[in-house]
């Protein structure tokens, strides 16, 4: 059974433009107000003194935006005649400040010509797409909160997140505005794609139950703190909706770059040039552990530097590396122009070499 990962981005009017717009949605049950469906509500404290579904969605769900955005298809071929192709996607986002800012996923607001976002009072304001970084798939929107009644929600941090902690989630699946579901986290150091067809490292894997819609929307802790943005999902079969497997970018990777979208400047990310897989017993190389060099790019700092296929990368830096997510997370933490040293285990010998990082391109290849 093929199982595809999707992002959660549901397209209303004008039919589906590009890549993961994976639900063609009507409603009908007409109207613009605002409904609430609870699909499961489960006590989140425990003993621990959390706070229970209710409690979070109460405190929670006001920050919680529908996102709409007016796409356009700029992939068109010199045969195509007429005007691009239009469409309207939807999504969630969710207040991160006083000033209007809001925080949601860069696919939401792909190749959007206009933007806007309902708040859970039904006022509806457009938005500005201040700063997206598409190799983290976040998004900044900006709205004027002039005459807006703004409910910020905390951020927390993802670095404390342990398999088994409860989560929520709160999001607008199918277009049914801010739906709750609860769960726990599943798994962490998960790797999703991201739109720029790099990886997105350091992913939290829950069940709370989220389905298209739900891209952009907060993953939420105990204490009703933001640790996540749902980002994607695990599909079975010819299906789309939810099969318990869902993916959120950890909020700590927000945290870092979100000073430059605020900014309104592209995120610049350090970049080798490689392409490695996690060291395995199978392989029968004469280290235990490392990441194994499958592909150098040429030009790229890692060819410049001698790097070959074969070489066994066991540190970056002074730092133990001990699988493939460990490289793209000693890069990552990085800039462009730094000069790091590589030690490699090559033909049984170890070897150090000496790689200025360049600068990450804008899409894979």
């Amino acid at each position: 059974m093929r199982r595809a990962l999707v992002p959660l981005l549901a397209a209303l009017a004008g039919g589906a433009i590009g890549a993961g717009l994976v639900l063609a949605l009507e409603d009908d049950e007409g109207g613009g107000g605002t409904r609430t469906t609870v699909v499961r509500q489960a006590p989140l404290g425990g003993g621990g003194g959390g706070l229970d579904a209710a409690e979070i969605y109460k405190r929670d769900g006001p920050g919680v935006v529908f996102v709409t955005a007016d796409v356009v298809d700029p992939a068109q071929t010199p045969f195509d005649f007429g005007p691009p192709q239009q469409g309207q996607s939807t999504g969630t986002g969710f207040v991160i400040d006083g000033d209007g800012n809001i925080l949601t996923n860069a696919h939401v607001v792909e190749n959007a010509t206009d933007v806007t976002v309902r708040f859970s009072d039904a006022k509806t304001a457009r938005a500005q797409v201040r700063g997206r970084d598409r190799s983290s798939d976040l998004a900044l929107l900006k709205v004027d909160p002039e005459g807006l009644r703004l409910a910020p929600l905390s951020l927390g941090t993802s670095a404390d997140v342990e398999v088994g902690d409860p989560t929520v989630a709160i999001g607008n699946p199918f277009g049914l505005e801010r739906t709750l579901t609860t769960g726990v986290v599943s798994a962490l150091q998960r790797r999703i794609d991201a739109p720029d067809g790099f990886t997105i490292s350091d992913v939290i894997q829950t069940d709370a139950a989220i389905n298209p819609g739900n891209s952009g929307g907060p993953l939420i802790d105990a204490s009703g703190k933001v640790i996540g943005i749902n980002s994607a999902i695990r599909t079975g079969g010819g299906g789309e909706g939810n099969v318990g497997i869902g993916f959120a970018v950890p909020i700590d990777t927000a945290k870092r770059v979100l000073p430059t979208l605020r900014e309104g400047k592209d995120v610049e990310r350090a970049y080798l040039g490689v392409t490695t897989a996690t060291v395995a017993p199978e392989m029968n190389l004469r280290v235990d552990r490392g990441a194994v060099v499958q592909d150098v790019e040429p030009l790229t700092p890692a060819d410049e530097a001698g790097l070959v296929g074969g070489d066994v990368i066991v540190a970056i830096a002074g730092e133990a590396i001990r699988s493939t997510e460990d490289v793209s997370r000693a890069v990552d933490s990085r800039k462009p122009g730094d000069e790091v040293e590589v030690e490699v285990v090559r033909a049984g010998k170890r070897e150090r070499v000496e790689v200025r990082l360049g600068k990450r391109p804008t899409v894979v290849g």
